[in-house]
């Protein structure tokens, strides 16, 4: 039997994986985008983004420059796949937002902002973590939405119209944010959760 994984067809025999194990890959056949710029949280991004390879996803590392390596805010590089303005959002499942000082710069381009619109329109996930938040209030579309984020953004994100709980995770429709990098764990369960709601 084959699949399609990371836009290649895979031979289960050939990698020795029985249909059952197919359950511990519940997101196959699904694109999530992730957004990298300068300064973002090392954690709050690669964590995601591992667990989602793991899961099965295809995992494209956006930033405002294609094939460009951007340094975290403790130093991890991480290099982006594609120019944001160069991304098909259509052909994406989900959208991650790590935080970072990287938000409060990006969140002053039209380009991240019409992403997010797009994903927020389709009703796809958006998931922010801690400072993340900063891109969605800046999109307009967290007005009514519970959510959570870094105790120092809570002004921002009530004055955007959101309603904030201070939990470490919080799942809102499509919407999931969470605080710090010590909620991660819940932040991946929830992301999961809303990927796999419909299966």
């Amino acid at each position: 039997m084959n699949i399609s994984y990371n836009n290649s067809i895979v031979s289960l025999h050939q990698y020795n994986i029985r249909l059952g194990d197919l359950m511990t890959l519940p997101l196959v056949n699904q694109r999530i985008l992730v957004i990298v710029g300068d300064i973002y949280e090392d954690l709050e991004l690669w964590y995601p983004k591992l667990r989602l390879v793991e899961a099965g996803a295809d995992v494209v590392v956006a930033g405002p420059e294609s094939d460009t390596v951007y340094s975290g805010k403790n130093g991890y590089p991480c290099k982006s796949d594609a120019a944001l303005r160069d991304v098909a959002v259509e052909n994406f499942d989900g959208l991650v937002v790590p935080g970072g000082f990287m938000p409060d710069k990006l969140r002053r381009e039209e380009i991240v902002l019409k992403i997010v619109r797009h994903f927020h329109e389709q009703q796809k996930l958006i998931a922010a973590i801690c400072h993340g938040g900063w891109i969605p209030i800046s999109a307009g579309v967290y007005k009514g939405v519970r959510v959570t984020g870094s105790p120092g953004i809570k002004d921002d994100l009530v004055n955007a119209g959101a309603l904030w709980e201070d939990a470490a995770v919080v799942i809102d429709n499509h919407h999931v944010s969470s605080r710090k990098p010590d909620d991660l764990p819940e932040f991946c369960k929830g992301i999961l959760s809303v990927l796999t709601r419909d299966n």
